[in-house]
């Protein structure tokens, strides 16, 4: 024999209501802990020295960047943000990101301290999105992409020169395949301005220089977004 609700006692009735309003409002305060945690911003460091001047040690943490196809910005201090990634962690509550509709990303933030004439720290901070601190670590550039072994890599490789003036102008990897003409129209949007480069920089022709080699391009023949 089944009891209907109109005959239950009031005071079970209301005993039920104020149980299921209860679980309710636990429901949703877990689902606001949940938003707010997967929009919370997360960052950790780490340096790396090395003996290069900070317009070197630029220059040679962009070539390793573009080797692992990380897209970036230099910004007016000379810092490079990196564009945002979308992470491939292992997220148990896959459930979360839905709700909020923002993909667990990241991005690098890097600084160059100089620390004397021929020194400089770099600095990386990764900066993440809706990844849990506890694999925070998987997600840093040394970790991820060995950057800081590329980056001492390409500096055994192609040390700059030290005739090189330091100031008045910006360092550039040379590309693989590529000369001081192919150079000079890369950054200066003038191939012919080959022979000035070759000139300031002691060398005898537009062949005269191995892949990955650094030359230096005085200010006023750069074009407005060879430093980008």
């Amino acid at each position: 024999m089944s009891t209907s609700w109109k005959s239950a006692p009031s005071w079970i009735i209301a005993a039920i209501v104020c149980a299921l309003s209860a679980f309710a409002g636990c429901y949703v305060g877990q689902q606001r802990q949940v938003e707010h945690a997967a929009f919370q911003d997360s960052a950790l460091g780490e340096e790396h020295i090395v003996n290069f001047a900070p317009h070197d040690a630029r220059q040679l943490t962009q070539t390793a960047l573009r080797g692992d196809s990380l897209l970036f910005e230099v910004q007016p201090d000379g810092a490079i943000i990196t564009f945002w990634r979308n992470a491939d962690f292992q997220n148990k509550r896959g459930w979360v990101p839905l709700i909020i509709n923002v993909p667990p990303r990241y991005r690098y933030e890097i600084t160059f301290d100089p620390k004397g004439d021929k020194q400089t720290d770099i600095i990386v901070n990764v900066h993440t999105q809706n990844i849990p601190d506890s694999q925070l670590a998987e997600y840093k550039a040394s970790s991820r992409f060995e950057l800081f072994r590329e980056i001492d890599e390409l500096a055994l490789k192609a040390p700059p020169s030290p005739n090189t003036p330091a100031t008045g102008g910006v360092n550039f990897t040379l590309l693989p395949n590529e000369d001081l003409r192919a150079l000079a129209k890369r950054v200066t949007g003038n191939a012919d301005n080959w022979r000035v480069i070759a000139k300031d920089n002691g060398l005898k022709s537009d062949h005269d220089v191995k892949p990955f080699e650094n030359v230096w391009v005085r200010n006023r023949l750069l074009k407005q977004s060879a430093t980008k």
